[in-house]
């Protein structure tokens, strides 16, 4: 539960970055601190599910590299959500190392043009809301599978 409350924090700030920082810089920047923020959040939430597993036996160890983390979180959970997270999570991580151009800084449709191995992705002001939106929808969809609300 204290894996997925720093995921949660994450989360916030990515939040803060995107409606505070980004409304008044519009910068790229800002757009790629809020993408290493969900990239944080993500990771968090898939840990949680890995050492939630590891509590139940299922898992001896939790690997250190995501590509490991990401492979195990979708064998142990078989859930489209969770396939789904873990798919948006490694595309953001290839995001984040890719070359980037910037565009129409300073006005209302900055975009962050990245160049990855996939082709080329644009990211604008209601890209990164999307991917922010989805980010919170999964770490959701985390609390859930796992701390299953009573009636």
């Amino acid at each position: 539960m204290e894996i997925l409350k720093q995921a949660r924090e994450e989360l916030k700030r990515a939040d803060h970055l995107l409606y505070v920082s980004l409304k008044y810089t519009r910068t790229v920047d800002v757009i790629k601190s809020i993408i290493l923020r969900l990239i944080s959040g993500l990771g968090f939430s898939i840990d949680t599910l890995l050492y939630k597993a590891k509590e139940r036996k299922l898992l001896r160890e939790v690997p250190d590299q995501a590509g490991l983390k990401c492979e195990l979180v979708k064998k142990l959970y078989p859930d489209e959500s969770v396939a789904d997270m873990v798919n948006m999570y490694l595309m953001l991580r290839k995001i984040s190392k890719a070359e980037y151009k910037k565009s129409n800084e300073y006005r209302r449709h900055v975009t962050m043009t990245a160049t990855t191995d996939q082709g080329i992705i644009t990211i604008n002001l209601d890209v990164i809301k999307d991917y922010y939106n989805r980010a919170v929808a999964y770490t959701n969809h985390v609390e859930d599978l796992l701390y299953p609300k009573k009636d």
